[in-house]
């Protein structure tokens, strides 16, 4: 089921930004709030929910890709733009990497929702 044309990449990787936009907006407010660990707790909860949500639109209007496919595509997109622009670019450091809770439960998390998300509405 797997359809990538000039249109439908265009419209996977929007959703993904918009997922990722909107974790970046909670760690962003977050930091300017409360603690750097409280952020993190609150950005683990919600990054899934946020994805989750964002999959919901996609599944239920585009569905271009399997499941399988569109979690390893949100997942990689988040990789990438944290690695890229967050990591490289404004905090000049991979220092956010060693944090579990930081980069790799949220990642694991956006990965399990956006495929539970699309598994169950093909269900």
């Amino acid at each position: 089921m797997d359809q990538f044309t000039l249109i439908t990449v265009p419209i996977i990787l929007a959703h993904a930004f918009v997922g990722w936009a909107l974790c970046g907006a909670i760690m962003f407010t977050g930091m300017r709030l409360t603690s750097l660990k409280k952020t993190l707790v609150i950005h683990a909860i919600r990054a899934p929910v946020i994805f989750g949500l964002v999959s919901l639109v996609y599944f239920c209007f585009f569905n271009y890709t399997v499941p399988l496919t569109t979690a390893i595509i949100f997942t990689s997109f988040v990789v990438v733009m944290d690695f890229f622009l967050v990591a490289l670019v404004i905090n000049k450091s991979l220092d956010m990497f060693r944090s579990w809770l930081g980069t790799w439960l949220p990642f694991a998390l956006i990965f399990s929702s956006t495929y539970l998300t699309g598994f169950l509405i093909e269900a």
